[in-house]
């Protein structure tokens, strides 16, 4: 079986030789060097550093901002508006990531957004007030807008429907893990360095990527240089404005009602009219086409509601573990750590399951036992053993690790080639919506929680707000779990290579 695996490779291989040739004789500029001898890995593995970058900057300041206060000479809470202004900032221009693929080419584009970031990254750690701060992270966003969908569409497009889920896989670990690790790292290093430090580390590994990028990255002829959807730009831009912003102060304790409504009225307004444009212009800076593949439709549909879950998980165990329950950063950090280290455990064996069971019936199952999982954590307590919370964690992140990757590879198994390109900027856009919705659902399910205790006569347990919480995104993960319900049993065959003769 492998000997025959080989020689089919290396028939493939002799092939896309002898098309190239042909193409350079027929007066073309094909790429000179085929995706498949690139090193898929290399260039894969190169993009997922770069994500990591991206969102673990998202998150590392947190634990950093009471000293980084005290440098700017303001109160911590004032400092916010850091992580506010480079998440807004990802939300507005990811839209726009696929149109500049498409216009400058995808190695450019990533390695002038990893400029870009690192550049913004030193500036960030150089920074001596409040404006410049929040103006360096928004450059800083800026990069990071660029760098995520434009790097995944250079290695979707590279990838043979054999190797997408060793693709996906190995892109979608950052998302699950910088969240985890960001926190702890942030801390780690404002207490045995200083804050500014966090920023300059991106110095040698940005360097390091912009090299490796410039080898790594396939760089194919731009066939077409579509015009610029200005209004959809635009609209969408304030639509992610509106929406992202006033979600974020739907979790606040502080923010009023009327607030939050002058937020996100406008921001759903800018959406549907968003929608309406993308369905009649002739040249939208987003096609929504992707949406009548079904496989791509439900990972959108429930996979979102699935990512919300995913994205409450990292804002509200420190918070059960410590506000809740009493521990010191230290224990909570390390109980929270087993999450991680379930995310990397679930690696080496999300292909071979995807290839048993095939996209469904393994969605349908892990989907469920996540889902238990999550429930489990409102079950925890101040008493129960480390070794059984971490167990409990660990197998949680077993399966929202196989959960992420299975909906993450499904969404791309049925999409052309030349509709990657589209399907890549919504499903970056969404994940981008998932995470900021997912903290926020978190917040609100907190805050329903301490209204409720009272009423439901719980308020003698300890952390009960946050537990009850954990119940809200269980049902919100089973909500999403109901949409796999319509993928067909041979759903993602082509990826999977789990074929059911006889089945449509």
């Amino acid at each position: 079986m492998t000997k025959v695996s080989a020689a089919s490779h290396s028939i493939d291989d002799e092939s896309q030789h002898r098309d190239s040739q042909a193409a350079s004789e027929a007066g073309s500029v094909p790429d000179p060097t085929p995706p498949a001898s690139r090193g898929l890995s290399g260039m894969a593995l190169l993009v997922a550093g770069a994500f990591f970058m991206e969102y673990l900057d998202g998150t590392v300041i947190a634990t950093a901002l009471p000293q980084m206060a005290v440098s700017f000479g303001v109160a911590a809470i004032d400092l916010n508006i850091g992580m506010s202004a480079y998440l807004l900032t990802l939300a507005v221009l990811i839209p726009a990531s696929g149109w500049v693929a498409e216009r400058f080419g995808a190695r450019q584009v990533f390695v002038a957004a990893l400029a870009i970031f690192t550049l913004a990254s030193v500036l960030c750690g150089l920074t001596q007030t409040v404006p410049q701060f929040v103006m360096m992270r928004i450059l800083q966003g800026a990069g990071g807008a660029m760098m995520v969908p434009v790097g995944r569409l250079a290695v979707l497009r590279s990838t043979p429907k054999s190797q997408l889920i060793k693709a996906i896989a190995t892109l979608t670990w950052p998302a699950l893990v910088a969240p985890i690790l960001g926190p702890p790292l942030g801390g780690f290093i404002t207490d045995y360095a200083n804050w500014r430090w966090i920023f300059f580390i991106n110095l040698p590994l940005g360097l390091f990527a912009m090299v490796a990028a410039v080898k790594l990255i396939p760089n194919p002829p731009l066939n077409c240089r579509p015009p610029f959807d200005a209004y959809g730009f635009i609209a969408s831009a304030i639509a992610m404005l509106c929406l992202v912003y006033g979600l974020e102060l739907t979790g606040s304790r502080h923010a009023e009602l009327l607030l939050i409504i002058a937020w996100l009225v406008p921001g759903i307004v800018a959406m549907l009219l968003t929608l309406r444009h993308l369905k009649n212009a002739s040249q939208p800076m987003i096609r929504l086409d992707s949406l009548r593949i079904l496989t791509f439709n439900v990972t959108m549909a429930g996979g979102s509601l699935f990512r919300m879950s995913i994205g409450a998980v990292p804002f509200l165990l420190p918070l059960m573990f410590q506000v809740g329950f009493g521990m010191d950063a230290l224990h909570a950090g390390v109980l929270v750590l087993a999450v991680f280290a379930g995310n990397l455990a679930m690696k080496p064996a999300t292909t071979p399951l995807i290839r048993l069971l095939g996209f469904k019936r393994l969605l349908l199952v892990n989907g469920t036992l996540s889902a238990m999982a999550l429930l489990a954590c409102a079950f925890l307590t101040p008493s129960t053993p480390d070794w059984l919370t971490m167990a409990v964690l660990f197998f949680g992140g077993l399966c929202r690790s196989m959960q992420f990757t299975g909906i993450s590879t499904l969404a791309f198994a049925d999409i052309p080639q030349d509709e990657m390109a589209n399907a890549n900027t919504l499903f970056s856009t969404a994940i981008q919506l998932s995470i900021g919705l997912g903290i926020t659902i978190g917040a609100i399910g907190v805050r329903l929680g301490e209204h409720l205790t009272p009423l439901l006569g719980l308020e003698h347990l300890p952390g009960i707000s946050y537990r009850l919480a954990f119940v809200l995104i269980t049902l919100m993960s089973l909500i999403g779990l109901l949409d796999l319900l319509r993928l067909p049993a041979n759903a993602g065959e082509q990826v999977s290579r789990k074929t059911r003769p006889g089945v449509n």
